[in-house]
C-alpha cells in the first residue's frame, strides 16, 4: 500500500485525547488514529450515499420487478426438474 504524507491542523484539545488513545494503546501512533478515523468517515459517507440513492427507488416498481424475477425463476427451475426426471 502506497502512503503519501499529509500536513493537517487539529484542535489541541481532541489532539491530547488523540494521545491519550495513543498511549493507552487503542493506536499505535497517531497517523494510524487518523487514518482509521478517515477510513470510517469515508465509508459512512459511502453508505449514506448508497441508502439516499436506495431511497430514490420506487418501492412498487421495484416490488414488481423483484416478484418478476422470482416467477421466471420458479419456472426455470419447474422446467430444468422436468428436464432432469425424463433425462434418468
Amino acid at each position: 500500500m502506497s502512503v503519501a504524507k499529509v500536513t493537517i491542523s487539529i484542535e489541541s484539545r481532541l489532539l491530547k485525547k488523540l494521545d491519550h488513545l495513543v498511549k493507552e494503546s487503542v493506536f499505535s501512533n497517531r497517523s494510524q488514529a487518523i487514518q482509521r478515523a478517515v477510513e470510517e468517515k469515508v465509508s459512512r459517507l459511502d453508505r449514506n450515499r448508497l441508502a439516499r440513492e436506495c431511497a430514490k427507488l420506487d418501492k412498487a416498481e421495484e416490488r414488481s420487478l423483484a416478484d418478476l424475477a422470482h416467477s421466471r425463476a420458479r419456472r426455470f427451475l419447474s422446467r430444468r426438474e422436468t428436464f432432469s426426471s425424463t433425462a434418468l
